[in-house]
């Protein structure tokens, strides 16, 4: 039976998720969310039509399809709709792959007492009836897109003057970043805009910025911005075509925010993957970071529990918690060109002065089966590993939410010691837990 990893549902579309997996996602949940109207919507994989009409099977005769739409534009409409929403994507995942997100009646994503209450309601339904729903799906009505432009441009202003690239990634921002930036006065170059079902990410997107940032200095553009497949994500290279990654973005974020008063109790929120640069800079700049657990739902439970203003991934998924219930690659890259004019410097001068980088290794170890509380397990070898640091870096070794793969992370003052760092402990792993197969960086 599949399972929720740390973003939803996700596998290889008809094989490993198959349509008959995706209707008994929803028929759970539906009965753990309750049933009525559901949004669902999708990124523009080729099998995205027919993996939404199997959730639709699932949720009944209450869903409503809304068609190629960004990740953040379904969670706007569920919250402005007071409803459950579904998006069927495997974001930065290739065209062959696809999944489920879900999203609460609010816009929100899932804690994990709901996703775990949804897997065993599958569980259920799998026992009594192993062939899934017979009901049909029923999609219907069309939503207003500009009202979602007109919610996060609300948020910006102007751009006259702005010169900028986007990779929309052959995915659902194909359609709308292009609009929202124009329709804020900057000169957009757009590209990878052309979805075919099979292009997705396909060396483009928030995975692979090498054509954006060739665009980027062709263009003379102020800056480039490049999606992933569903549009909750951002990555931005500087007028040379310099990659700025989601550290410096939320950095930036959060200066803005905290020279405008408006940083909420001067905290921003990060999970444990943020550079140690990233902290430094933040603390030499009086702001407090709150570190979670990897995701960006982890990210949004402690936005909302402290009430903060601002967080994200090093990944790109960058949270404006009064403007949105989750990452919004198009809210975030406008509020980015914004700033950038803002300050009358290039966007290189702007992100070489956010922070330092420390140079960063991860090591992917397999191991024979899944250690979820490896950090305790190993945590002599650690405490000797960031003793050997000097007080210059930091070690975090944690499980992965889906596979049997042990994942060690080493920051350090130097990339060889580093390096030499995360090899020691990624060995201790597969002496202590192996068999090793193919380890990756």
């Amino acid at each position: 039976m599949v399972s929720f990893g740390t973003d939803g549902v996700r596998g290889r579309a008809f094989t490993e998720l198959t349509a008959a997996d995706v209707t008994m996602i929803g028929r759970a949940a539906a009965q753990v969310l309750g049933g009525g109207r559901w949004l669902i919507g999708r990124d523009t994989r080729e099998s995205g039509p027919q993996l939404t009409a199997a959730f639709a099977a699932g949720v009944g005769r209450g869903a409503v399809d809304l068609g190629v739409l960004p990740t953040p534009a379904i969670a706007f409409w569920s919250q402005r709709l007071g409803v459950p929403a579904a998006v069927i994507t495997a974001s930065h995942n290739p065209w062959h792959d696809n999944g489920v997100k879900i999203f609460a009646a609010g816009g929100t994503k899932l804690p994990d007492d709901v996703e775990r209450a949804i897997e065993a309601a599958m569980r259920d339904l799998a026992a009594a009836s192993p062939a899934g729903s017979d009901q049909e799906a029923h999609p219907v009505d069309v939503v207003d897109q500009d009202a979602y432009l007109d919610h996060v441009l609300r948020a910006v202003g102007v751009l006259t003057g702005l010169r900028v690239v986007l990779d929309c990634a052959n995915g659902a921002m194909s359609l709308l970043a292009p609009q929202a930036f124009r329709r804020a006065g900057a000169t957009a170059t757009v590209i990878h805009d052309l979805p075919d079902g099979r292009n997705i990410n396909e060396a483009c997107g928030a995975t692979d910025v090498r054509s954006l940032a060739e665009a980027v200095v062709r263009e003379r553009a102020h800056l480039g911005l490049a999606f992933d497949g569903d549009g909750d994500r951002v990555i931005a290279v500087d007028e040379h075509g310099t990659v700025v990654d989601g550290d410096r973005l939320i950095a930036l974020a959060a200066l803005q925010l905290h020279d405008r008063g408006e940083l909420v109790d001067d905290t921003v929120v990060v999970t444990v993957m943020s550079n140690l640069g990233f902290h430094r800079a933040m603390a030499a700049a009086g702001v407090r970071v709150l570190a979670t657990a990897v995701g960006d739902r982890y990210v949004l439970e402690a936005l909302d529990e402290g009430g903060f203003a601002v967080g994200g991934e090093q990944s790109g998924h960058i949270i404006y918690r009064r403007v949105a219930t989750t990452g919004d690659g198009l809210l975030a890259g406008l509020r980015l060109a914004r700033q950038v004019l803002d300050a009358e410097v290039p966007m290189s001068t702007m992100a070489a002065a956010v922070m330092t980088t420390y140079p960063q290794v991860l090591v992917n170890v397999h191991v024979a089966e899944r250690h979820p509380h490896i950090a305790r397990e190993l945590a002599p070898d650690i405490d000797r590993a960031e003793r050997g640091l000097a007080g210059e870096g930091r070690v975090l070794v944690r499980a992965s939410g889906t596979e049997p793969l042990v994942r060690v992370m080493v920051e350090a003052a130097t990339s060889d010691l580093a390096t030499a760092t995360a090899e020691a402990l990624a060995q201790v792993v597969r002496d202590r837990f192996g068999p090793a197969l193919t380890d990756t960086q």
